[in-house]
């Protein structure tokens, strides 16, 4: 993830395991890197970024015949802190992986989590995408210039919705935003909501101004012509979509989300290297590079040590915007 505003520059990943079968099959040929009873654990509801990450990851795993099947399951709770606490208890399970990415990053400090990134095994940084402004087809906004007008007369009149806590890239990308707009972002009224899913819906009812999410997550809705898209808060606009970045509107800012993987703590040498192993086939695989055009995302593999590095730059990075932010 990149955030770049007067005060901070934030960078932006994607998948955890747990317990039993994700992905079953073979004897460990091609390699060593099929593992029987492979699971990936989703830390937020069904139909967030996590989620289409993870199911669309185990289907291009199959797909490409890495592994036999590949199961995937969600266990939300503290914007990603309660799975991520699962996946620390779950010390030595090598056949378990989580999907994760910044919102989990920033849901450890805002909840002051028992568990943190540090204590996991890193696998690889998959992904990066911006995120994007939207609206309900019905909304009277027709472009981002009409709504940030009225965000500046009265912002705690206007809910924001994001699908991460407070900490995450839904929360960090609207306060990046309204400052560098010259809004405070202690009076943005910020309502979180446990992945995209639970966001939509509250968009299409009206219960929110506007939302902010990842492009990959509402790709179908924007299609169809349910949501609006006001603005991307990437350096370049979103290919298929037609809106300006942020710096167009005139808002000195840019911001990109990440997702990656993380697995248990406590793996021998063999496990990880067989999980990297199976992660490092399905980046080189056609269906993947296939999902990624669909999606909207852009390739930021980074596997290992680096991923590790990455993480704690991450965290740090994090920790210094919100505390520069006022929040």
């Amino acid at each position: 993830m990149r955030i770049r505003t007067p005060f901070a520059l934030l960078g932006a990943v994607l998948l955890v395991l747990l317990v039993p079968p994700l992905l079953t099959s073979g004897s460990g040929a091609e390699g060593g890197t099929r593992i029987p009873g492979l699971r990936l654990m989703v830390p937020n509801t069904p139909g967030g970024g996590y989620d289409i990450t993870a199911r669309t990851a185990a289907k291009a795993i199959e797909d490409a015949g890495l592994n036999n099947s590949a199961e995937v399951f969600n266990l939300p709770g503290a914007g990603g802190t309660v799975g991520l606490s699962r996946l620390v208890s779950e010390r030595g399970n090598g056949k378990l992986a989580m999907s994760m990415g910044l919102g989990v990053v920033g849901a450890v400090h805002t909840n002051h989590a028992p568990s943190t990134l540090a204590d996991t095994t890193p696998i690889a940084r998959l992904t990066e995408e911006p995120d994007i402004v939207v609206v309900d087809k019905d909304s009277t906004y027709r472009d981002f210039g009409q709504l940030l007008a009225d965000w500046k007369k009265d912002p705690g009149s206007m809910p924001v919705g994001g699908g991460s806590s407070p900490g995450g890239p839904d929360h960090l990308a609207p306060m990046l935003m309204a400052e560098a707009a010259g809004i405070t972002p202690k009076s943005v009224n910020y309502v979180p909501f446990d992945g995209g899913g639970e966001l939509l819906a509250s968009i299409l009812g009206g219960k929110v101004a506007f939302g902010v999410s990842g492009v990959g997550e509402y790709l179908d809705q924007i299609k169809s012509g349910q949501l609006r898209v006001l603005a991307v808060t990437g350096p370049e606009r979103a290919e298929d979509i037609d809106a300006p970045t942020l710096r167009e509107t005139g808002v000195d800012t840019e911001f990109t989300n990440w997702r990656g993987i993380v697995a248990p703590p406590g793996l021998s040498r063999e496990e990880r290297e067989r999980l990297t192993g199976l992660v490092d086939r399905l980046h080189a695989s056609k269906q993947w590079k296939d999902a990624l055009a669909r999606n909207g995302w852009s390739d930021a593999y980074l596997t290992g040590a680096g991923f590790g590095r990455f993480l704690d730059g991450q965290d740090r990075r994090v920790d210094t915007v919100l505390k520069e932010l006022g929040l």
